[in-house]
């Protein structure tokens, strides 16, 4: 009788899953909780979920003012979250990124640049 080899021998400990998620806006991969969460409830309405933990279907926005720009003025939420986005939530979209978002600065030697050209 022949033995199985132990599939575990030299491998180490097992590693804890983390879960990775991708940004609708810009399309970047990262852990999840470096993402913010759109979730369409199964009632139908949209909200801005931050903690990632309510029921519903979700899409995710990372970190960049822009990608929350593009998400309130195009159609990328419609079509990850399957229904229409009303103006409304467009705006809260903008406000809550106002808030909670620092927005792009421009590089620094981009910024040093045009001051150099100033006279």
């Amino acid at each position: 009788m022949s033995e199985r080899p132990d599939r575990t021998k030299g491998r180490g400990p097992r590693l804890k899953h983390l879960p990775v998620r991708t940004c609708v806006a810009c399309r970047a991969r990262d852990l999840k909780r470096t993402f913010v969460r759109i979730v369409r409830t199964p009632d139908g309405t949209l909200a801005i979920d931050p903690t990632g933990k309510r029921s519903g279907r979700g899409a995710y926005l990372c970190r960049r003012f822009s990608c929350w720009e593009r998400a309130a003025t195009t159609d990328v939420l419609e079509r990850a979250l399957r229904v229409p986005v009303p103006p409304e939530f467009r705006a809260e979209l903008l406000r809550w990124a106002d808030l909670h978002i620092r927005r792009e600065e421009p590089p620094a030697n981009e910024t040093s640049l045009e001051q150099e050209e100033q006279p």
